[in-house]
């Protein structure tokens, strides 16, 4: 269970940094702004196991303007009350490079508790960035490298396109619990799921899971954006061994443009 939550928390919308066509325009018209607040129901089969929070708003880092990223995960019901989960994850965004300025961590999972800050100089060196971590220390990373965060805010601005080719897969590096952390996702198609929103038109992705405790396959993983100029995550599912854990946007505020992947005549 611990695990899973993990997982869940870590990679919900973590694995969106991810695309396959990167604008050159960097003016390209933003598919999000400060006041989006998405909400997410965590469920494993018929069982709802818990809540995300994804928010962006204006705030100051270091006495500059930022955007202040923030997912906040729990657990619910049944699942609190067995293994009660309360994690949130921040980053600091500068608006005119779209890059990590400053991320947290705050984990509290049953017992286990932790918390960190990572700091991110992308000036000083020419060809490579570095990040100041208060549980690991100073580290020489890829230059103009994201924390999860920033990399999801960066996808949705300049990734994401109707260019997208089919079965196309993408690497990149990113830095997540002190490492840098390699992702991979190949790109499965359009199609238009049910939620329960209505129905969604979405662009598909498959990340490329580990084959160990959780996963039998590599295959195992799908995330689900709607198709049109929000780009917002509508559903993450995950195929474990002891069966399908799903993670579905159950509502949404203060997005930038209207929706309309969703048809809501269809509304179940």
């Amino acid at each position: 269970m611990k695990r899973i939550c993990i997982i869940l928390v870590s990679l919900l919308l973590v694995l969106v940094i991810l695309s396959f066509k990167k604008y050159e325009n960097e003016q390209s018209d933003s598919p999000y702004k400060p006041g989006e607040n998405l909400t997410y129901l965590i469920h494993y089969g018929f069982i709802n196991g818990g809540k995300a929070f994804i928010n962006i708003n204006n705030d100051l880092i270091l006495d500059k303007r930022a955007y202040h990223v923030k997912i906040q995960a729990k657990t619910t019901g049944i699942a609190d009350a067995l293994y009660k989960v309360r994690d949130t994850y921040e980053s600091y965004i500068d608006p005119s490079t779209d890059l990590p300025v400053k991320a947290i961590r705050n984990i509290s999972e049953g017992r286990y508790k932790r918390y960190n800050e990572v700091l991110f100089d992308h000036e000083s060196r020419t060809d490579s960035s570095l990040v100041y971590s208060q549980t690991s220390g100073l580290q020489v990373v890829p230059k103009n490298i994201h924390d999860i965060l920033s990399g999801f805010y960066y996808m949705r601005k300049y990734y994401i396109s109707d260019d997208i080719n089919k079965g196309d897969t993408i690497h990149i590096k990113t830095y997540f619990t002190d490492e840098l952390f390699p992702l991979s996702i190949c790109y499965k198609g359009t199609e238009t799921i049910r939620t329960k929103l209505g129905k969604v038109e979405c662009y598909r992705f498959d990340p490329v899971t580990e084959v160990g405790r959780l996963f039998k396959t590599e295959n195992d993983m799908s995330i689900w954006f709607s198709k049109d100029k929000n780009f917002i995550p509508v559903r993450i599912r995950f195929d474990i061994y002891v069966g399908s854990v799903k993670v579905d946007l159950i509502e949404y505020k203060g997005i930038k443009h209207d929706f309309e992947s969703l048809i809501k005549q269809d509304v179940k």
